[in-house]
């Protein structure tokens, strides 16, 4: 397996980065089937949009064969938040969220020279689709649905506060690097929550190499070894947190949490 230490994300495409990050993660994921299924999938989008010549038109046609025809989409039924975050099996199911249909949508658009590009709205994964004419399209990833500022102010309100306002700099394109951020947190915190701990912790590893002195990564990895019952990485981490970050609320929680490691530790000794 590659030590979590040799990814250089800076060097690597968006794609790229998340196929090595998730074989770092996972000792079984299968990155010839990833690589195979989504050049059969690019060969068969050139193909479909090959007879237009129009920038928009082209990309109206690739949303109708992602969603449409290849059936791509949000979960349904029963599942875990995981299963529609690694993208062999999103491949296979077809079904997965803004973010991981956001980056097969993304890998395709750029293969096909089309101008698509991410921006992480401050409720999930939206593309931007950046014309000539300085008109944007905004798409939903989920569906291919074309966003208006309504809809958009809609889920500011319903999912940060009754007060929030759009404001510009929440379309602005991201760089690929917060991407896989945002990938590999909504992971890690998928993972926590099946009681994944051990991949949980090779994925906070990987967000610790993209930002090495982050309280809240640090924090987290923390309560991952607490749950692995490694209490004194875990105490390390921890206090780092509540030392770095006093004035923040967790802090409290985080403190209480010190404590029971630290009793624990005397009981047994």
């Amino acid at each position: 397996m590659k030590s979590v230490f040799n990814i250089n994300f800076s060097k690597l495409s968006l794609l790229d980065s998340i196929i090595t990050a998730f074989q770092v993660i996972r000792e079984d994921f299968p990155r010839d089937y990833v690589i195979s299924e989504l050049h059969s999938r690019i060969k068969e989008a050139q193909s479909y949009i090959s007879s237009e010549a129009n920038l928009n038109l082209k990309l109206k046609k690739l949303l109708k064969l992602f969603y449409k025809q290849w059936n791509f989409g949000g979960g349904s039924g029963i599942y875990k938040l995981s299963d529609v975050l690694w993208i062999d099996n999103v491949l296979k199911t077809r079904q997965g969220t803004a973010v991981s249909l956001g980056i097969l949508l993304l890998h395709i658009a750029k293969e096909l020279q089309l101008p698509l590009n991410p921006v992480i709205f401050p409720t999930q994964l939206i593309l931007r689709a950046d014309w000539i004419d300085e008109k944007k399209w905004l798409i939903n990833p989920f569906n291919g649905d074309i966003l208006d500022k309504h809809t958009l102010e809609v889920w500011l309100k319903g999912n940060i506060s009754p007060t929030a306002e759009l404001y510009e700099n929440d379309l602005h394109k991201s760089e690929p690097i917060a991407v896989i951020r945002k990938m590999l947190d909504t992971l890690k915190a998928a993972l926590m929550e099946e009681k994944k701990m051990e991949l949980a912790l090779k994925v906070s590893n990987l967000l610790l190499q993209i930002d090495p002195n982050d309280p809240y990564e640090i924090r987290d990895r923390g309560l991952i070894y607490a749950q692995l019952e490694c209490n004194h990485v875990a105490l390390t981490d921890l206090i780092y947190f509540v030392e770095n970050c006093p004035e923040d609320p967790i802090s409290e929680i985080i403190k209480i949490q010190i404590h029971s490691i630290e009793q624990k530790k005397m009981i047994l000794h």
